[in-house]
Parts: C-alpha cells; sequence; structure tokens
C-alpha cells in the first residue's frame, strides 16, 4: 500500500508543481504529451527537470523515467533518498519502478492516475496499452503526496487538448 505523506502540501510545493504543469505546457505546445517534472534535493534546491518526449516515437521519454536516469548518474545513493520528485501526473508504472529502483525518494504530484483515466474515460478515448496502476501498486516504499485540488482543471484542459476533445463545461 503507498505511504501517504501526511504533511500539507507547502509553498515550495505548490510552486515546484506549479512549475511542472508549465513544463506540461510546454511538452503539449511542442507536439508532445502534456506531463512536466523535476527533482530538488533535501534543501529543495531545483537539481534537474524535463518534460515528455515521446512524439519521436520513443515511448520510454517520459520525464520521471529521464529523472530517474540522471540522479542515477549524478546523485549517491543518500541524495538520491533524501530528494522529492514533483510531477504534473502521477507516475505510471515504468516510471514507479525506475523511481524505486534507483532509491528515489517522495513524489509529488498535482493530478493522479484516477484523474487522468476517468477523464480519458469520459471523453469516450480507449485505455492505454500498459495497466493504469498507482505509484503505491508498483512502488509500495515511497511516499506519495498528491493529488493537487488547485490544479486539476488546468490539468483536465491540458489533456483534453492532447485528445483533440472539447472540454468545456
Amino acid at each position: 500500500m503507498t505511504r501517504r505523506d501526511p504533511r500539507p502540501p507547502t509553498t515550495a510545493d505548490v510552486a515546484h508543481l506549479r512549475r511542472c504543469v508549465d513544463l506540461a505546457r510546454e511538452a503539449l505546445d511542442s507536439g508532445d504529451e502534456p506531463f512536466g517534472s523535476l527533482i530538488v534535493d533535501a534543501e529543495g534546491r531545483l537539481l534537474f527537470e524535463d518534460r515528455n518526449r515521446v512524439a519521436g516515437g520513443d515511448q520510454t521519454r517520459h520525464p520521471e523515467f529521464e529523472i530517474a536516469r540522471w540522479a542515477a548518474e549524478h546523485l549517491t545513493p543518500a541524495e538520491r533518498a533524501a530528494s522529492t520528485v514533483y510531477t504534473s501526473g502521477e507516475h505510471c508504472p515504468m516510471c514507479s519502478a525506475a523511481h524505486a529502483w534507483v532509491g528515489l525518494g517522495r513524489i509529488v504530484y498535482a493530478g493522479s492516475t484516477e484523474q487522468l483515466v476517468a477523464w480519458r474515460r469520459s471523453w469516450g478515448l480507449p485505455d492505454g496499452p500498459v495497466a493504469a496502476l498507482p505509484i503505491g501498486e508498483i512502488a509500495p516504499g515511497i511516499d506519495v503526496a498528491g493529488p493537487a485540488p488547485e490544479f486539476a482543471d488546468e490539468l483536465r484542459a491540458l489533456h483534453a487538448r492532447w485528445a483533440g476533445v472539447d472540454d468545456r463545461v
């Protein structure tokens, strides 16, 4: 079972999530799926950020996976464990596994897998080729916090735009 982080989101958490949502928008504006992520050290300093880059055909180019690769090359195991990964959308199973295998710390996400699946189904879209499982079912030892309700409408609009659906409510 996922270890829910009992700490309420801090001003810094919300600021980092804002950057992730902005990265998701940058991805979408570049013709890619709307996801963005970043990693900070134990003091909250930005270490690395990225956005989705799957439009070129490599479906493993998720920002969370890129963060795991970057961290494995640039951080000690202790630094990885003390880090926090912020992301616009909850990690998929591939990214959850990479996060756990590399030994990264806490995850804070703006939008949940449950939300994204519900939005896509409400628009009549098919499920993806991989089961949409929450982080805790893949990597149960990781502390997670999310979703952040203040980003829900914006994320839904980004995903609707990506899907090419009119989602005006």
